[in-house]
C-alpha cells in the first residue's frame, strides 16, 4: 500500500480537519456548557462583591461585542463609543426621574436608551465615516469630548452634580440577581447577533470594507450605509448597556458615564482576545473586567490599576498584534502541519 493510499492516522485525520462535524459538535456544547454555567452562576456564588463584579463583566461582554461589531469587522477603530455609553445611563436615569418609575419596570426604558444612543450615532456617523481611519478615529474622540462637556452643562442632566437612579425594591438577599440576568440576556443577544452578522452577506461586505475599502467599492459594496448600519446597531447596544450600568451603579456623573477608560478598555478587550472574531471580545471581557475591578479592589492607589491597563495595552499591540484565539488559532495550525509532515514520512 502506498504513501497516497494508505489510511491517514488519527493524528493526521484531525489535522487535515476532516473530523469537522464531531469538532462542530464540540463547539456546540462547549458554548451550551458555557451558557448553563453563566446561568447558574449567581445561584451558586452568591456573595455580593463576586456577583457585583460578575453584572459589570457580562455588560462589559456585550459592550465589547458591540464595540467589535463595528470596528473589528469594519477596520474603523472608534474611541467615541463611550458617547452611546453615556447618552444610554443618562437616557435611563432622566426618563425614570420623570415618570418616576422604579423597580423591574426601569428594565423596559433599556431599549428607549439604545434607540437614542441609535439617533446620535446616525449623524455622528454621517459625518465620521466620510473620512477614512486615523481621521475617523480623531473625530470620535471630538465627539467624545463635545458629549461630556454637554453632560456636564445641561441642566438636566444634572450638570457636574451627576444624576441619580431610582432606588430598586429587590430582594437585598438577590439583589444584583435582576441585574446580572438582564445583562447576560444583552451580552447573549449581542454575541449571537455578531456571529450571524461574521455569516452573513452583511458581515462579508464589513470585512471587504476593513480589508481594502476602495477594492470593496469597486466590487459594489455601498460603503457607506453598510458602515451606518453596523455603526448604529454598535451604538444601539451600548446605550441599552449604559443604561443598565446606571441603574445598576445608582448614578451617573459627566466623568464617569462619558469616560475616556471605557473606550481604552472596551478596544484592549477586543484586542486582547482576537479583534474581528466573535469570541474574542468575550473572551477579553470575561478575563479583563474582573481582573481590572479586582484590582481596584486591592489596591490603595486608585490610578495604579488603570496604570496598569496601560501598560497592559501596550504589551498586547506590541507582543501579541493579533489576541489571545487567532495567535492560539496559529500556533494549533502550525502543530497540525508538524503532524501531517511527521505521518507523511512515516
Amino acid at each position: 500500500m502506498t504513501a497516497e493510499t494508505k489510511p491517514a492516522r488519527p493524528a493526521a485525520r484531525w489535522a487535515a480537519g476532516s473530523d469537522r462535524p464531531g469538532w462542530r459538535v464540540t463547539r456546540v456544547a462547549a458554548v451550551a456548557a458555557a451558557f448553563v454555567l453563566a446561568c447558574i452562576f449567581p445561584l451558586v456564588f452568591t456573595n455580593a462583591t463576586v456577583t457585583n463584579i460578575a453584572v459589570q463583566t457580562v455588560i462589559f461582554v456585550a459592550v465589547a461585542s458591540a464595540w467589535n461589531l463595528f470596528s473589528g469587522y469594519s477596520g474603523y477603530l472608534s474611541l467615541g463609543h463611550a458617547v452611546f455609553f453615556g447618552t444610554g445611563a443618562y437616557a435611563v436615569g432622566i426618563i425614570a426621574r420623570d415618570a418616576n418609575l422604579t423597580g423591574g419596570t426601569v428594565f423596559w426604558l433599556l431599549p428607549v436608551a439604545g434607540l437614542i444612543a441609535t439617533v446620535i450615532a446616525v449623524p455622528l456617523g454621517l459625518v465620521a465615516l466620510r473620512v477614512r481611519r486615523h481621521t475617523f478615529v480623531v473625530i470620535t474622540i471630538a465627539f467624545f469630548f463635545i458629549a461630556q462637556l454637554t453632560a456636564t452643562n445641561l441642566g438636566i442632566t444634572g450638570g457636574s452634580s451627576g444624576l441619580l437612579a431610582p432606588q430598586p425594591n429587590f430582594n437585598p438577599a438577590t439583589f444584583n440577581n435582576p441585574f446580572y440576568y438582564t445583562g447576560l440576556a444583552l451580552a447573549v443577544l449581542t454575541i449571537a447577533l455578531s456571529f450571524l452578522i461574521r455569516r452573513s452577506r452583511f458581515g462579508l461586505q464589513l470585512r471587504a470594507i476593513r480589508d481594502d475599502e476602495d477594492r470593496a467599492v469597486g466590487l459594489g459594496v455601498r460603503a457607506m450605509p453598510v458602515k451606518l448600519t453596523a455603526f448604529a446597531l454598535s451604538a444601539f447596544i451600548t446605550g441599552m448597556a449604559g443604561g443598565l450600568w446606571f441603574y445598576f451603579i445608582g448614578q451617573a456623573f459627566p466623568q464617569f458615564a462619558f469616560d475616556p477608560l471605557f473606550d481604552l478598555a472596551v478596544v484592549l478587550m477586543a484586542f486582547f482576545g482576537g479583534l474581528g472574531t466573535v469570541a474574542g471580545p468575550v473572551l477579553g471581557a470575561l478575563v479583563l473586567e474582573p481582573a481590572q475591578l479586582y484590582l481596584t479592589l486591592q489596591l490603595t492607589n486608585d490610578y495604579l490599576s488603570e496604570i496598569l491597563l496601560g501598560v497592559l495595552f501596550l504589551a498586547i499591540i506590541l507582543f501579541l498584534p493579533r489576541g489571545v484565539l487567532p495567535t492560539g488559532a496559529e500556533i494549533l495550525a502550525a502543530q497540525r502541519a508538524r503532524w501531517l509532515r511527521r505521518d507523511g514520512r512515516a
